[in-house]
């Protein structure tokens, strides 16, 4: 996701132009998987980089308890975290109802009954998770991202993990600073691995 500057950017609850479906096969989970994908949403034609440094280096989702994706797009991460962990409830988040479409259809292409895909709003706030995985939209501005950084990284359960993949010149250095000082009660922030100009940030609910 990214900031709005215009009618049909992917970070709109409704892009404009109407939607154009189209085939995307691409490797989940270490295998081919056929699946769909459209216009106005974020990177449409491939897992974007990011996305891809943070499912390789990020730890495996536990295979139990609620697992969140926020910002799905088309789904790469919650399908990946719901092929990995059947058993688990695996929640996919994103402001575009488009792309919610597409996580939808893509899970129930891949036979997966355990992603949930909805708008923020839209799920329970008594909802805590064991995992988060997101790409953040770092070019909504600080106001927003800050504000979706609070609400989701508080509502992790103890001893619970997120996982945020950034790029190093789109300020992952200084977001990290940002939530040591923010979360510094009851969370621990690292960094994790560092990888094609990206960074993975590691944020650990101790408290």
């Amino acid at each position: 996701m990214c900031a709005t500057m215009a009618s049909n950017h992917y970070f709109s609850a409704q892009p404009g132009g109407q939607e154009s479906r189209r085939p995307l096969q691409v490797v989940l989970a270490g295998a081919v998987r056929d699946l769909n994908t459209a216009n106005g949403i974020f990177s449409p034609g491939r897992i974007d980089q990011g996305t891809a440094v943070l499912l390789k280096a990020a730890d495996d989702p536990p295979t139990s308890g609620n697992l969140l994706d926020v910002g799905c797009g088309w789904g790469p991460m919650a399908l990946t975290m719901a092929l990995k962990s059947p058993q688990a409830n695996v929640y996919a988040v994103d402001v575009n109802e488009r792309a919610l479409g597409l996580t939808r259809d893509n899970a129930a292409a891949l036979g997966l009954s355990n992603v949930t895909a909805a708008a923020p709003a839209d799920i329970d706030p008594g909802v805590r998770f064991d995992t988060i995985w997101s790409n953040p939209p770092i070019r909504v501005g600080k106001p927003e991202l800050h504000g979706l950084l609070h609400l989701w990284i508080n509502r992790l359960a103890p001893g619970g993990t997120a996982w945020l993949v950034v790029q190093r010149n789109l300020g992952s250095d200084s977001l990290q600073r940002w939530m040591t000082a923010e979360f510094s009660d009851q969370f621990t922030v690292s960094r994790a691995h560092s990888s094609k100009g990206f960074r993975l940030l590691k944020v650990k609910r101790t408290g």
